[in-house]
């Protein structure tokens, strides 16, 4: 079995397994180790003795026997009693079978990571790391804050959550208000992972399937609840586009040169019920916006209907009304270029904190591309060679070498 391969099916079964280890033990570090160890094993046993029909249900069983073995050690050097009998089965042995490692289970570890008890800025990021296995140099990139600071706020939060005791379940409904929105932003964040790479090659790829299926969860958990209905909207939009990303030498195509046929349109059609539904339930809130952009573009059936630019514009700027930031500038100065002209784009990009965005590959690549636009050649060669080193997945990069060539012509 190859590096990659191995890799691969760690990656798949890494969240569902942490979470039913995490549910049983109460302990999310325990977890975490025990989950390590059992594919230390399978790095040692699998290439030299074949690797098992069912990846995850071998891998469940062994980071079990891995969670009693660190617990026998902790309570050696704790000089503790011996350790009492194995636990009774309970629901989560019941998960070696990989078609029982289904998104519930998933979903009840993010509203476990997602306890007010943990501090506001860290839930979702914590949830990244635990669930979607997301490296910190990932998660501090998309929190555009420093490595070190969020590998503080990971450490605190695990904490936290083992001194304060937080049930491994989903609450009762009169308590999910007060995590739902950063088990949305955990949700959001995962699924940008997943779509930042238009060839669906990365390690993060099969988050776009995961998240189309929690956010169908989500809403039928909350039915009336326009964030949720909105971002089950958004997600199944953006997805609905993928097969016209990559042109036929496998470089990305932007949105605007994307080719409406190509998109699938049951997804759109499944993607604006959930808009209307959220609309109908009177949401104006960023993500019910941030839905309505993606709306506008899936409304185009072919690349003889014209661009909404104007649209798009107006729709960011009311976003700008509710939620100001960076990315929105950013996304929003696209738009800008086309309704207003180049210059006035680069003006409101300039005025972004660009030292908060220093690690934001399209930060780069937008300012790279209205540069060439402006005839400022030099400045966007340097902005394309930063870009280009922030490791762009290859159609991305594909894409980008080919606009950075273009500037020698």
């Amino acid at each position: 079995m190859s590096a990659d391969a191995l890799d691969q099916a760690f990656r798949d079964a890494s969240a569902r397994i942490t979470g039913a280890l995490a549910a049983r033990y109460r302990d999310l570090d325990l977890a975490e180790d025990a989950f390590a160890e059992a594919c230390v094993r399978a790095a040692q046993v699998w290439p030299a003795e074949g690797a098992p029909a069912d990846h995850a249900a071998w891998l469940y069983r062994a980071a079990q026997r891995c969670a009693l073995d660190i617990l026998r050690r902790r309570r050696t050097r704790e000089r503790l009693q011996p350790e009492p009998p194995p636990l009774e089965p309970t629901a989560e042995d019941m998960m070696a079978d990989d078609a029982n490692l289904i998104p519930d289970e998933r979903l009840r570890l993010i509203f476990v990571c997602c306890h007010p008890a943990v501090a506001a800025d860290a839930r979702a990021a914590l949830t990244l790391r635990l669930i979607c296995g997301l490296s910190v140099a990932e998660i501090a990139r998309a929190f555009l804050v420093a490595e070190p600071t969020m590998a503080q706020r990971l450490v605190r939060a695990k904490r936290k959550i083992g001194d304060a005791g937080v049930p491994f379940e989903i609450p009762q409904p009169e308590f999910w208000p007060e995590r739902l929105d950063a088990v949305l932003s955990t949700i959001e964040i995962a699924y940008a992972k997943a779509h930042e790479d238009a060839a669906g090659l990365g390690t993060h790829a099969s988050y776009a399937n995961d998240m189309l299926a929690l956010t169908r969860v989500l809403a039928e958990l909350l039915p009336r609840e326009p964030d949720v209905l909105a971002l089950a909207a958004m997600i199944r939009f953006a997805e609905a586009r993928r097969p016209a990303r990559l042109d036929e030498h496998g470089a990305m195509v932007p949105l605007s040169q994307q080719d409406p046929v190509r998109w699938r349109r049951p997804l759109i059609e499944e993607g604006e019920r959930y808009l209307q539904r959220a609309a109908n339930e009177g949401g104006d809130s960023s993500r019910v916006l941030h839905a309505a952009i993606h709306s506008v573009w899936c409304a185009r059936r072919s690349l003889n209907d014209p661009a909404p630019w104007k649209t798009v514009l107006h729709l960011y700027d009311a976003l700008l009304s509710v939620r100001d930031d960076s990315i929105v500038r950013l996304n929003r100065a696209v738009a800008l270029a086309e309704v207003r002209g180049v210059a006035e784009a680069l003006a409101d990009v300039a005025a972004i904190d660009g030292d908060a965005l220093v690690t934001f590959l399209p930060y780069h690549a937008v300012r790279a591309d209205l540069l060439r636009r402006n005839g400022q050649m030099e400045a966007a060669s340097s902005a394309y060679r930063v870009a280009l080193a922030l490791n762009p997945g290859p159609a991305e990069r594909l894409w980008l070498e080919r606009q950075a060539a273009s500037l020698q012509h």
